[in-house]
């Protein structure tokens, strides 16, 4: 005692309480100690030694305790050791609890319960809200004592930890805990040390039953601490629960356990024995639970029946990513069903879980066997899912087996680690060499673990890791479509054309069968054989025959003449650099089984479809190389007579089609009379197919080399895949992985997005010269063109929709009883087609492929059993009075009618219209959620309504040449026309891409009776013209022009009588805006030319003024339109301001023609009276240049040597009034040398600029020159330079002035020292050109310009004027002849 300071006597203890100072945080009593004493073991904390004979005090200081006031703050822990409780010292606890509300912590080492005592306890702790955390250890409480305090912990929530160690609590007492964690929430940490393990079982159970947050550890052993083991482990904190040793019954019962479990993400039973009982309790396990991510089964024993449980449940599972099965006892079979779940065995099939990441099995019990080897390639063919795959320690796969593995990897581009570690199997060069090549195909593979296999063990490794090491370097960046390598293409097709029973079928078997037998592969000699029952059928869709002719490959593209069928026609024509030829047949009888003759009017019209067919095709490549070849036939020409009138009368009628169409196909001059079922017959044309494919093959642009490389690559590819007719998109990316090396990815970081850029434009290639089908949209490639042009898309027009409601079609199918019809189509009896073709195509993919390619659309888009509307099968009407939805006195009506530039030449095909319709559906289907959007088909017509804007799209003409847009609103005209500007014309000219289409106005009352088209024809107004019309006005009439309409009989009955609409209730804001933009524009580049300063701001010359436009301020697009009735309304007052706006920049427009044109004519009579010497003016200086085309006159502008057919012609030179003299005969000049064009040049380059210019703005000046006025868009280009242009409407004219200042300081000498050199040299070629002519006297130029020369009376200055002006002003001149 006496060596220890810090020992006291057990007084102390009581004065210690009760010191200030003292900052008690935990106590400690220790009983049945040798001596009684206590100690300070910290500065906060006291040890209390108690002996067997002061045992008494141990209540009093428990009651001591409890009414100290210094430890009721600070006190946190009480720790008592082999105390036997009885219920005095219960009780004082009990108080010390009470009044100390700081302690958290009560830890109970060897001490000693009775059951009063125990009880008393327990009730404590129901009624103590305090305490966080209690530890027993050895105090024997048994499973009555933890029954007791289970209990108390049922009402108690507030305990967090739990522990009891080395005590037995009994299977009884496990369940009373366990039914405590079922009602208590908050306990966080439950550790049992038991001798027996079996009470795991109910503790994890309720743990996991309930998912509850407490952190469990179960040990068992013997009490003395050796041979414990750890049972059961979950920690909350990462989610994973550890089972190291459960008996069959609790392994049952945890696996039930986990069935509705979210908590636990890790499951770890490595070396856990699982029965098959077992593994059928996990099945339920994988498919009901959504959290799991990671199971461990490694050295559970699992057999060939536990592992088919466990691949069962992965069928449903939808969560688990990592799955070890090492170590265990399964074979063949059980790999076979491991694998199946996350393998695919067609192309249909869907893999079934495609959430696992992480397999690994393995072991060298038993054998993997062939099956198990098939099922492992098949897997590793066919997975999409897995990143991780390994086989641990296999003795009985033999190297080929592992070649057959790595081989089976070229494909799979999600694997990213390989393991075989420990397998036997794994050795040999053949293994290496293969490995090697696998890690060239297949770049995305980053690891292959080999350790402990003799391929490792030899050292012969080191190769494979360097090429893996290769994969990751990223490859150096290069062009990759310009280093492919182009050639000839080596195919050829030849489209045959025709009305229905032309004979196409029949010519196309003689064609065939005229080819040598001996040349044609054997395939192609059964195929050329013919049933006579085929000869009658008529051709759906479109059928293909091919042959090779020498190195050639020609093949016949048979389309159906069937007017159902010409909405396909469009999808399958040729491309960009497609080496084609078309064959236009047409037969000289209307049926094969009459001898009615064909009239030339029909078989005119027959040609003439079918060359506009073309044209119009033609014109929508990208870009057009050559023009099409195109070859007539006549068919049935054995039943007619040779001499016959008809005949002859037809192929005058097909010269002029010839004629008509020249520059726009190539014509073969020769027209072929055949009859289609002699070969003999068909000879010449079969010579002329031959030449004619060999010399475009020639001419067309060359293909990539590849190209022909992959045609023997498909070929080969669908011969081992039971000829399927279509490659997914990943296939065909996969097969370049493989077979193509220009086309392969070579390392992880290689520049994927090129790649598969250099992959589709291969691919569109193949589309172009013919060999697959392949758009952008598609997620596939068409291998068999005649099966999906024939009997998948001909099987839509054939549809025989069941009637709805209505006793009419409308168009409508659901997509179940669609793809019923394409799944036929796929069953239809198809030329060497394996039977297992239908596993590797479905019939929704079809219905996919014709969403993307615009054939149909979906009435419902969320709706995934929605009704598609297939256009081209739509029905007409029946003749029903047409009317707008509404009719009221404040409607407006405006139209536009879209026209072919060239109708003559081309239409819009039978294609364009279905085409159309779902384009525009398309594109206003998010408008219909946004601004309650409707939208419904007709045959030929499309009704939309946009938030109180009716609009009809209405198909045209005989041959589909036009298209009306009518519409009924009631917003102002400018807000309707918007949506047919921004919305509908947009759409059009997207889907008949290449074809000019010129826009008229049609007649508001037309729009408003909804008349028929045959009458609204005439009544339309070219709307270039109109504003032409406008440009060609003075400014103040602009406004109030009027456009005047004829009259419309039929039969002589009146159907529309003339009248007159102004052309602000024809055009929109935007257009008059682009008017008065246009007239600014040319008063712009004429203020330049004229060099006029401004009057009125000189000191601010170089600032333009600007006015404010309030058209700029309105969003021109359809978001700006469709705006609600408060905001039309407001929108309606901002049109009425910017009307009178219009009027006021009119006005202001006006003021500054006026002054532009005073200058002009100052100009104009500086150039006449210039150099007055020369021949003292007995020629006219004022003249100008026409040239006739297609009956019209055009004003030349620009000299170029070798024009021809040029008119000279003067204008009268009064001064102020320069005019074109009507009626003039001019001067014809043959050609233009170049003296001309060197003396003329800079006269037409300045002046006659500048005089065309006060032509286009002053009306009353370009009297006689009507629409020879030309476009100077281009012309005064060179006036433009560096001139301030704007884009503003009101800017361009407010600055006009100020700009044309900015250039006068720099250009007036240099101007006036030009034009003068330029007038000099161009009269004297005048005068010369004159006496050439024998016009050099008065009386010549009299009459052949109309002018006579007179002297001003008062200056005394020459001029040439016209007949007109001598009588006006005779007052004011003299005539002087010559």
């Amino acid at each position: 005692m006496s060596s220890n300071q810090n020992l006291k006597e057990l007084q102390w203890f009581l004065q210690a309480i009760n010191m200030e100072n003292q900052n008690l945080h935990s106590i400690s009593f220790y009983l049945f100690q040798p001596t009684s004493n206590c100690y300070q073991e910290t500065n906060n904390s006291i040890n209390i030694n108690i002996s067997k004979e002061n045992l008494n005090h141990f209540s009093s200081f428990l009651t001591k305790l409890s009414e100290s006031n210094n430890t009721k703050s600070t006190l946190r822990n009480l720790e008592f050791h082999r105390v036997e409780w009885n219920s005095q010292q219960v009780r004082n606890l009990e108080t010390l609890l009470s009044n100390h509300q700081c302690v958290k912590q009560l830890v109970f080492r060897r001490n000693r319960f009775n059951d009063k005592s125990m009880l008393d306890f327990s009730e404590i702790l129901k009624r103590n809200k305090v305490i966080k955390e209690i530890m027993i250890s050895e105090s024997c409480i048994g499973s009555i004592g933890a029954g007791l305090i289970a209990s108390s912990l049922m009402v108690n929530h507030s305990l967090e930890e739990l522990q009891i160690w080395e005590d037995s609590v009994g299977s009884r007492g496990a369940e009373e805990i366990s039914k405590m964690i079922e009602v208590n929430p908050n306990l966080k940490l439950l550790t049992i040390f038991d001798s027996n393990d079996i009470i795991a079982t109910p503790l994890i159970s309720s743990v996991l039953a309930r998912n509850r947050a407490t952190e469990v550890h179960v040990w068992c052993g013997e009490k003395n601490g050796e041979k414990c083991s750890k049972v059961v482990e979950f920690v909350h904190g990462n989610s994973t629960l550890r089972i190291y040793k459960l008996n069959l019954s609790g392994t049952c019962r945890v696996a039930c356990s986990l069935g509705m479990n979210f908590t636990v993400k890790s499951l770890d039973m490595t070396g856990v024995k699982i029965k098959s009982k077992c593994a059928k309790e996990f099945r339920w396990v994988l498919e009901q639970n959504q959290t799991l991510k990671e199971v461990n089964f490694s050295r559970t024993c699992l057999k060939d029946k536990g592992i088919v449980y466990v691949a069962a449940g992965l069928f449903k599972n939808h969560s688990l990513q990592t799955l070890h099965l090492t170590g265990n006892l399964f074979g063949g079979i059980g790999v076979e069903h491991l694998l199946c779940p996350i393998s695919r065995f067609s192309s249909l099939q869907m893999q079934a879980n495609i959430s696992l990441k992480c397999v690994t099995f393995g072991g060298g019990r038993r054998r993997i066997g062939r099956d198990g080897l098939a099922a492992i390639t098949q897997f590793l063919i066919t997975n999409e899912t897995v990143t991780r795959f390994g086989i641990h320690d296999d003795e009985s796969l033999r190297p080929d087996d592992f070649v057959k593995i790595f081989k089976s990897l070229e494909k799979n581009a999600s694997l990213k680690c390989l393991c075989l570690q420990g397998c036997k199997g794994v050795q040999g060069e053949t293994l290496l060499q293969t490995i090697l090549e696998t890690l060239h195909i297949n770049p995305w593979i980053e690891e292959i673990d080999l350790s402990r296999t003799p391929l490792h063990n030899s050292g012969k490794t080191t190769g494979i890791y360097q090429r893996l090491g290769q994969n990751e370097n990223p490859e150096p960046e290069m062009d990759l479509l310009k280093d492919m390598p182009l050639t000839e293409p080596k195919s050829c097709r030849v489209f045959f054309c025709g009305q229905e029973y032309a004979g196409k079928t029949t010519l196309c078997h003689s064609i065939l069968q005229n080819f040598c037998a001996s040349t044609l592969p054997y395939l192609d000699q059964v195929r050329t054989i013919v049933n006579p029952m085929e000869q009658d059928v008529k051709t759906v869709g479109i059928k293909i025959k091919t042959f090779k002719d020498e190195d050639t490959k020609i093949s016949i593209w048979n389309l159906a003449g069937q007017h159902e069928f010409f909405s396909l026609h469009d999808l399958m024509f040729p491309g960009h650099g497609s080496a084609s030829i078309f064959v236009i047949i047409s037969s000289l009888f209307r049926k094969p089984s009459n001898k009615e003759p064909k009239s030339t009017a029909e078989i005119e019209e027959d040609l003439q479809y079918w060359l506009r067919f073309i044209v119009s095709n033609s014109k929508r490549a990208v870009q057009q190389c050559m023009l099409p070849s195109v070859a007539v036939v006549l068919t049935h020409f054995d039943k007619i007579n040779q001499s016959s009138q008809n005949l002859q009368q037809t192929v005058d009628s097909i010269q002029r089609l010839r004629d008509k169409f020249q520059g726009y196909v190539e014509f073969y001059p020769t027209v072929f009379t055949v009859d289609a079922r002699s070969s003999a017959s068909v000879s010449k044309l079969t010579h002329h197919i031959r030449k004619t494919c060999k010399t475009i093959l020639q001419r067309v642009p060359r293909v990539y080399q590849l190209c022909n490389d992959l045609i023997h690559i498909l070929s080969q590819w669908r011969s081992e895949n039971y000829n399927k007719p279509a490659m997914k998109w990943k296939e065909f990316g996969e097969l370049c992985q493989v077979k193509v090396l220009p086309l392969r990815i070579r390392s992880r970081h290689y520049n994927k997005e090129a790649v598969e850029m250099k992959r589709r434009a291969v691919a569109t290639c193949l589309h172009h010269i013919g060999e697959v089908i392949y758009f952008d949209e598609l997620e596939f490639l068409i291998l068999d063109c005649e099966w999906f042009c024939g009997e998948a898309l001909g099987q839509l027009i054939k549809l025989n929709v069941r009637k709805q409601q209505s006793s009419e079609n409308n168009g409508f199918i659901s997509r179940k009883e669609l793809e019923k019809i394409l799944r036929g189509s796929l069953q239809s009896p198809m030329p060497g087609m394996g039977s297992k073709v239908f596993e590797n195509l479905d019939a929704s993919d079809l219905v996919r492929m014709m969403l993307k390619l615009e054939l149909c659309y979906e009435q419902d888009a969320s709706d995934q059993n929605s009704l598609l509307l297939i256009p081209s099968i739509l029905e007409e009407g029946r003749g029903k009075p047409q009317r707008w939805q509404i009719s009221s006195s404040d409607c407006l009506y405006a139209g536009r009618h879209l026209k072919c530039d060239d109708s003559s030449h081309m239409f819009l095909t039978p294609g364009f219209f279905p085409r159309l319709q779902v384009h525009l559906h398309n594109r206003i289907k998010a408008l219909m959620s946004q601004h309650g959007a409707t939208y419904s088909l007709g045959k030929y017509l499309i009704s939309i309504s946009i938030n109180g804007v009716y609009i009809r799209v209405e198909l045209g003409g005989q041959l589909g040449y036009y298209i009306d847009v009518l519409a009924c609103s009631t917003k102002n005209l400018t807000e309707t026309l918007r949506v047919i500007q921004q919305l509908i014309i947009p759409a059009i000219q997207s889907v008949c891409h290449g074809i000019t289409m010129t826009e008229n106005i049609i007649r508001p009352e037309c729009v408003r009776n909804l008349t028929p088209p045959r009458y609204r024809r005439t009544q339309c107004a070219p709307l270039q013209q109109l504003k032409q019309a406008l440009l060609s006005l003075p400014a103040d009439s602009m406004y109030d022009y009027q456009y005047t309409w004829s009259s419309v009989l039929d039969s002589g009955r009146p159907i529309l009588q003339e009248g007159f609409d102004f052309a602000r209730d024809l055009l929109s804001d935007d257009d008059f805006r682009e008017v008065l933009h246009r007239r600014y524009h040319d008063l712009h580049n004429l203020a330049q030319e004229l060099q006029i300063p401004n009057e009125n701001n000189p000191q601010e010359q170089d600032q333009p003024i600007t006015i404010s436009n309030e058209a700029e301020k309105v969003e021109p697009s359809f978001g700006g339109i469709a705006k609600g009735v408060e905001e039309v309304l407001q929108r309606l007052k901002i049109i009425e301001q910017e009307i009178r706006d219009l009027k006021q920049e009119i006005q202001g427009l006006r003021y500054y023609e006026h002054r532009l044109l005073l200058e002009l004519h100052r100009k104009v009579n500086y150039i006449a009276t210039f150099n007055a010497q020369v021949e003292e003016r007995k020629v006219p200086n004022m003249f100008y240049f026409v040239k006739a085309e297609n009956y019209s006159r055009r004003l030349i502008t620009t000299m170029v040597s070798g024009m021809t057919a040029l008119r000279l012609h003067m204008l009268c030179e009064f001064r102020g009034q320069m005019h074109v003299v009507e009626d003039q005969m001019g001067c014809e000049m043959m050609q233009v040398d170049n003296m001309a064009v060197k003396s003329l040049a800079p006269y037409m380059k300045k002046f006659m600029v500048m005089v065309t210019f006060a032509l286009k703005i002053g009306a009353h000046l370009a009297a006689g020159m009507g629409e020879m006025i030309p476009d100077l868009s281009k012309e005064v280009a060179h006036l433009a330079g560096s001139l301030l242009l704007f884009g503003a409407v009101g800017a361009t004219a407010a600055g006009a002035v100020g700009a044309a200042a900015i250039g006068c300081r720099n250009r007036s000498a240099e101007g006036s020292r030009g034009i003068q050199q330029d007038i000099k040299a161009a009269q004297q070629w005048m005068v010369d050109f004159l006496r050439e002519r024998r016009c050099s006297t008065g009386k010549d130029i009299a009459e052949k310009f109309g002018l006579w020369r007179v002297r001003y009376r008062d200056n005394g200055q020459i001029a040439w004027i016209c007949r007109r002006h001598m009588y006006a002003r005779s007052a004011e001149i003299i005539e002087v002849p010559i």
